[in-house]
């Protein structure tokens, strides 16, 4: 059985990992970005998505005892 800290960090990590997803397909279909800062936007977007999965990994990583670098 998960925790609830457990089941939240599960679904937390589906629900971006599936917005980034998304985001990636709308930008291959060349619809959602109809001029290049748009594109720039979005690809932020994606990189800060990316970012906070990364943040999430160090995280866990520390409250499993491993050293903060």
């Amino acid at each position: 059985m998960l925790t609830y800290q457990a089941f939240y960090q599960h679904e937390l990590r589906k629900l971006i990992v599936g917005e980034v997803e998304r985001l990636k397909e709308n930008l291959s279909t060349g619809m959602s970005a109809p001029d290049f800062s748009t594109y720039k936007h979005h690809v932020g977007i994606i990189d800060g998505l990316r970012r906070a999965l990364e943040l999430m990994e160090e995280a866990e990583s520390v409250a499993n005892g491993a050293e903060r670098g």
